[in-house]
């Protein structure tokens, strides 16, 4: 009789949004793009160099955040609707998003969907809070009450969405404590998202000059297995889904069970490698590949991670040990 696994308490309740996005999201593109659009997208095709001195880092962060936000206010100057209705040159929150965006470029933080997707969220959030606080008179003695509201609820969303991004914690709180802010009322999405644009727009070309960013698009993690799933079944003629053991990045899923068995051999995941890399659905986070296997230690080479069969780990613990090897 097979024993009845323990139930988890509150404490341990874990929620992985990915789980349920990742297979319906499209696969990669950007192996088929041509091989100058790819590389100021982030994509790699050849084993990345050796990491830069921190000088070299300072002065690519310093042209990075200096350009982008100079971008960004001259721009924002020259919408006349942006003009009459008073909105800032440049949002508060952009400063420390470009810090993370030009700096900290490798934190899954600081990626294109926690970048656009948390500041989205922490406004919308942010406004809506607002207003509600706005339907009380006593709205300006508690209006810091609605801040510490509005940036708490930003935070949990974005945590349960997989798109945090700490400068976002700050829009939603200038959406209810900054008059400027607070007068905009939804329009501040546009301001917001013209904002995230070109700033994402100079980091893809910056960034890209003597390192890579991004990391990934979307997920650290294989997408698009859904309409892989439904692509063999027609090539077989409605058989099942060809069994697979994970190519590059697969083989480990965040917040579940590992993807490769224990009775795997070496062979069979060479072959589930060879089998994405023709059909272009190489996962384009890194070069390094992640298995499973070992007794019970993570082993890091370069080009390499092992980790113990069992041992479960989310998107950004698995593109931790990936940088770490890259920089071996």
């Amino acid at each position: 009789m097979t024993p009845t696994p323990p139930r988890r308490g509150p404490s341990q309740w874990h929620f992985d949004i990915d789980s349920y996005l990742n297979p319906v999201c499209p696969a990669s593109i950007l192996p088929r793009l041509p091989h100058p659009v790819a590389h100021f997208l982030g994509y790699r095709t050849h084993h990345p160099p050796k990491p830069l001195g921190n000088v070299a880092v300072i002065f690519w962060a310093f042209i990075g955040v200096f350009s982008s936000l100079t971008i960004i206010g001259a721009v924002s100057q020259q919408i006349p609707a942006f003009k009459t209705l008073g909105v800032p040159a440049v949002i508060g929150s952009f400063g420390a998003a470009a810090v993370l965006d030009f700096y900290a470029i490798e934190s899954p933080l600081a990626q294109p969907r926690n970048a656009v997707l948390g500041q989205v969220i922490s406004a919308v959030t942010g406004v809506a809070i607002a207003k509600l606080f706005a339907l009380s008179p006593r709205f300006e003695t508690v209006r810091w009450l609605g801040a510490a509201l509005a940036c708490a609820s930003a935070t949990a969303l974005m945590a349960l969405t997989g798109t945090a991004h700490p400068p976002a914690g700050a829009t939603a709180l200038l959406a209810v404590l900054d008059d400027d802010i607070t007068r905009l009322g939804w329009f501040v999405l546009l301001p917001l998202l013209l904002g995230c644009g070109l700033m994402l727009s100079v980091a893809l070309l910056v960034n890209n000059v003597q390192r890579r960013f991004p990391f990934y698009w979307w997920s650290p993690q294989e997408t698009g297995g859904f309409w892989k799933g439904r692509r063999r079944k027609g090539e077989v003629g409605g058989g099942g889904e060809k069994p697979r053991h994970g190519g590059k990045g697969q083989e480990v899923s965040s917040g579940a069970s590992t993807a490769s068995t224990a009775g795997e051999s070496e062979r069979d995941v060479e072959a589930a490698n060879r089998e994405d890399e023709d059909s272009g659905a190489e996962l384009t986070r890194t070069n390094t590949k992640v298995e499973v296997g070992g007794d019970g230690a993570i082993v890091i080479t370069r080009g390499r991670v092992l980790i113990p069969e069992g041992l479960s780990l989310r998107p950004e613990e698995i593109l931790s040990l990936e940088t770490l090897s890259e920089r071996l």
